[in-house]
């Protein structure tokens, strides 16, 4: 059985990701990619904002795989390459598997390759040894004609061999010819001489008397056969004949390996699931009995592979390189666990994220994850694509307002151009038609519009969560205000945020209003004229990160100074 260790390494950005943070995504798995990493791909932990899905179409490029979590699972943690049997194999196929393969546990599945249960070695004896010794018990037995014709490699005549499992009781032919007939003519007084599997060598009159009984089926041992007269009899009678090479002491014990492996399977076996994550199922696994564990696909319902205690003391984890942000508040679900092999951002360190080994990390103070990324294809000396170049681009100029944002540096200024170039595009005209392309306030619910750009940080012992807006002029502010200050409200009262903040952004006049829910104290001290209505106006404010979190560390400091 061997261990899937095919595990990819995921790009990623931040949760509730922006055009930046895919984009950076996208472009540093393309970049790697080309330097021979075939196993990374780029990934999301947030739905497509509604601008972001127009680049990526008018890029042609595919979406990122979109990661809930990146949690240990089952799937990732099972061993798919094992010995496994359909529910219709026979004792003697699953034993010579078990041996030849050294296990001596197997899964059984279907014919849809649904799990049917374990097949443990010890298991299979109940097959062949019967659980009294008196002589009726021995001598009866359950088995597929059709199996048993298979098991010996006999030849067939007279009746068809049946493919379902009934009742066998064994006659061996061994003591004299009277002897068999009287017995055989005790099993058509009982009633059960259809049932009666004869076998025999070289003893025709034995052959006769089983076929005009009625008897299931004779079997001839040591590669005898019979007379044509017989065979039509027996196909008449509907007596099914077997010719077989054995001898009839080994045939006799071979019959009972023709049973089909399902009656013998375990009926409590403990499953899990292939999205159970490795923290709700190992201590169950380690405590269980139980040697192996089936893993079940929870869509499918089909076999995925098996687990072993072994499975669960060293699994592998996911691979994340982040893009876009540096610590775990903002990262996809389950990043702590997960092994983090390269950091590239522009944002302040947050200093959360530890890692076992040197990683390679870039922060640097640029307008966009989307410039260092462009740079790296300058660094290596390789060709941008157009469709990357266009990405590339789209996450500068939403990031930065094509280059009129506090935080534009002059990186940002030079590597804008070179891409424009690229891509063929004017980055003013561009950027014009990314933000008309769909207005979060016009298109969807207030919860949606806060989540499609929101970070949470924490500062000071406080914890903030800040959504921004951007919007092609403020006239769907007014009828938004109170359910997006309700919603803000219900994040304070469900999630425990000292502070819930929305910037919602004129970009052409690069003006912004703020809202705020949380404690009174922060938000009296946030740096901002205050209307009647409760709305804080921002006349130059366009930047989450260089201009309203500064302003909100501040607030927070002041604030808790002045209650101590």
């Amino acid at each position: 059985m061997n261990h899937s260790t095919d595990m990819p390494t995921y790009v990623i950005g931040h949760q509730n990701p922006d055009t930046d943070a895919i984009c950076a995504a996208i472009g540093y798995a393309d970049l790697l990619q080309k330097k021979g990493a075939s196993e990374v791909l780029p990934a999301r932990c947030g739905e497509l904002p509604t601008r972001t899905a127009y680049v990526l179409e008018r890029a042609g490029v595919a979406s990122p795989t979109l990661l809930n979590h990146v949690y240990t699972t089952a799937e990732m943690i099972c061993i798919k390459d094992v010995i496994k049997v359909r529910d219709d194999a026979t004792f003697l196929t699953a034993y010579h598997l078990m041996l030849d393969n050294n296990v001596r546990s197997i899964p059984v599945l279907d014919e849809n390759d649904e799990f049917c249960g374990l097949l443990n070695y010890l298991d299979l004896l109940q097959l062949i040894m019967p659980l009294n010794t008196d002589e009726d018990t021995v001598r009866r037995m359950i088995a597929c004609p059709h199996n048993v014709a298979k098991t010996l490699s006999a030849e067939v005549i007279g009746a068809v061999a049946s493919s379902g499992e009934r009742e066998l009781v064994q006659l061996v032919g061994a003591s004299s010819n009277e002897s068999v007939k009287e017995r055989l003519e005790a099993a058509v007084s009982n009633g059960d001489i259809d049932s009666y599997a004869v076998i025999c060598g070289d003893r025709p009159q034995v052959h006769r008397d089983a076929i005009e009984s009625g008897v299931c089926m004779l079997v001839v041992t040591g590669g005898y056969g019979i007379s044509d007269e017989l065979a039509a009899e027996a196909d008449s009678k509907g007596v099914m004949v077997l010719l077989c090479k054995q001898d009839t002491g080994t045939v006799s014990k071979l019959i009972r390996c023709a049973r089909k492996v399902k009656d013998a399977l375990d009926p409590d076996v403990v499953q899990v699931k292939s999205n159970d994550t490795l923290v709700a199922i190992k201590s169950q696994i380690l405590q269980n009995e139980q040697s192996i564990f089936p893993v079940i696909d929870h869509d499918s319902n089909t076999f995925s592979g098996l687990i072993t205690k072994t499975c669960v003391i060293d699994p592998p984890h996911s691979r994340l390189i982040l893009v876009d942000h540096n610590e775990f508040s903002q990262a996809v679900s389950g990043a702590e666990e997960a092994e983090i092999v390269e950091v590239i951002d522009h944002h302040r360190l947050a200093g959360d994220i530890v890692t076992s080994q040197p990683i390679r990390y870039i922060n640097e103070p640029v307008g966009s994850s989307c410039t260092i990324i462009a740079r790296e294809y300058r660094y290596e000396g390789i060709a941008i694509p157009k469709d990357i170049a266009l990405c590339l681009i789209a996450g500068m100029v939403t990031d930065t307002l094509n280059l009129s944002s506090p935080t534009t540096a002059d990186l940002d200024r030079e590597i804008l151009p070179w891409l424009c170039e690229i891509a063929g595009v004017d980055a003013a005209d561009f950027t014009r038609q990314i933000f008309e392309s769909g207005s979060l306030l016009a298109n969807n619910t207030a919860s949606e519009a806060l989540d499609t750009d929101r970070k949470v940080f924490e500062e000071a012992g406080a914890s903030v969560t800040i959504s921004h807006i951007e919007e092609c002029g403020l006239d769907l502010f007014e009828s938004n205000r109170q359910s997006l200050t309700a919603e803000l409200d219900d994040l304070v009262a469900k999630q425990g945020f000292d502070l819930a903040l929305v910037i919602i952004t004129d970009i052409t006049s690069h003006y912004s209003v703020l809202l705020a829910s949380g404690d009174a104290g922060i938000i009296s001290e946030l740096p901002y004229e205050r209307d009647e209505e409760g709305v804080f106006q921002g006349p130059g404010v366009v930047s989450r990160k260089k201009q309203v979190f500064p302003a909100v560390c501040q607030a927070i400091r002041k604030a808790f100074t002045a209650s101590v």
